[in-house]
C-alpha cells in the first residue's frame, strides 16, 4: 500500500507541543530524580492486541526531539497488521529521555493506530463492492494531519482537507441562499475551474435540483438503502456519489451496495478506540 509522506517540518510543531504539554517547565521530575544522569537502556514498543498499525515516523520523532541519542529502529511500517505481543520497535538511549518520551509517543501511535484499525474494519466489510471510505473535517482540533494519515493507512481515503480545499455546498448554505439551484448557481458563477463543487441533498427532490444545474459531487445525507439505490439511478454516472450520516460497521456494506462511489465517516476520526500499545524494559 502507498502511503501519503508526512514531511517532518509539518509534524514537529504538533509533537514539540504535546511534549511541552508533559513537560512543562520543570520537566520530568520523577525520571531527573530517579534515573542517574549517564544510564542508558534499551526498550520495546510492543502491540497488545490486533489491529492497524499507524504512527511509526511520529514515535520516532518524539523520541529524537527530547533526544538526539535516542535511536529508533522500526520492525513494523505504517498499514502494517499487528498482532498481541509483537515488537513494533527498539529504542535505545539515554533511560532519563526514553521514559520523558513514552507517554507522548505512545499517546500518538495508539490514537492512529485506532484509527488506521477501525478505518480497516469498514473498509473490509465493503470490499466486495467498488465503495471507498472517507473521512471528513470531524477531527481533533491540531490532529487533523495525522488522523487523516491514519486513515489512508487503515486502507481509506481522504474527503477535503479543509474548508479552503474544496467547495462543498450543505444544508445551511442551501438555507441561507433559498434553494438548491441559487446556491449552484452563485458557486458555478464564482469558483475557478481547478474547483470541484459537492452539494449535499437531503431528498430525491433536492437531488433532481442538483443535477439539472450541474454538479461534480453530490453527498447523499441520511438516506434510506432503498433511497441510495434510486439516487444512484437518477444520478446514472453524472456525478460521483457519497453516502454520509450514522454509518457504521454494520450498515456500511449495506449502504455501498446502493451503488454510491463513497461512503463518508465522521467517527473514525474523531471516536475510534484506541490500539493498545506499550513500552517495556526487557
Amino acid at each position: 500500500m502507498s502511503l501519503p509522506l508526512l514531511q517532518n517540518f509539518l509534524v514537529e510543531p504538533l509533537i514539540k507541543n504535546a511534549l511541552n504539554e508533559d513537560l512543562g517547565l520543570a520537566g520530568d521530575i520523577t525520571s531527573q530524580l530517579v534515573i542517574p544522569e549517564n544510564h542508558h537502556s534499551k526498550v520495546f514498543m510492543v502491540s497488545r492486541q490486533h489491529g492497524i498499525l499507524s504512527g511509526v515516523q511520529i514515535a520516532q520523532l518524539t523520541f529524537q526531539c527530547v533526544s538526539k541519542g535516542c535511536i529508533f529502529h522500526s520492525l513494523k511500517k505504517d498499514g502494517e497488521a499487528l498482532k498481541p505481543n509483537e515488537i513494533i520497535a527498539t529504542i535505545e538511549g539515554p533511560t532519563r529521555s526514553l521514559l520523558t518520551a513514552e507517554r507522548t509517543a505512545l499517546n500518538f501511535m495508539c490514537h492512529l493506530s485506532g484509527i488506521a484499525s477501525i478505518t480497516n474494519k469498514i473498509v473490509q466489510s465493503i470490499a466486495h463492492t467498488k465503495t471507498k471510505v472517507v473521512c471528513t473535517r470531524k477531527t481533533t482540533p491540531g490532529l487533523r494531519l495525522l488522523e487523516k494519515y491514519a486513515v489512508r493507512c487503515g486502507g481509506g481515503m481522504n474527503h477535503r482537507f479543509a474548508l479552503y480545499d474544496g467547495i462543498l455546498i450543505k444544508d445551511n448554505h442551501i438555507a441561507v441562499t433559498g434553494s438548491v439551484t441559487k446556491a449552484l448557481k452563485k458557486v458555478k458563477k464564482h469558483s475557478g475551474h481547478m474547483v470541484k463543487i459537492e452539494i449535499e441533498v437531503d431528498t430525491l427532490e433536492q437531488l433532481k435540483e442538483a443535477l439539472s444545474v450541474g454538479v461534480d459531487v453530490i453527498l447523499l445525507d441520511n438516506m434510506s438503502p432503498e433511497q441510495l439505490k434510486e439516487a444512484v439511478q437518477m444520478v446514472n454516472g453524472k456525478a460521483i456519489t457519497e453516502a454520509s450520516g450514522r454509518i457504521n460497521i454494520q450498515s456500511a456494506a449495506i449502504i455501498a451496495e446502493s451503488g454510491v462511489d463513497f461512503i463518508s465517516v465522521g467517527w473514525i476520526t474523531h471516536s475510534a478506540p484506541i490500539i493498545d500499545i506499550g513500552l517495556d524494559y526487557l
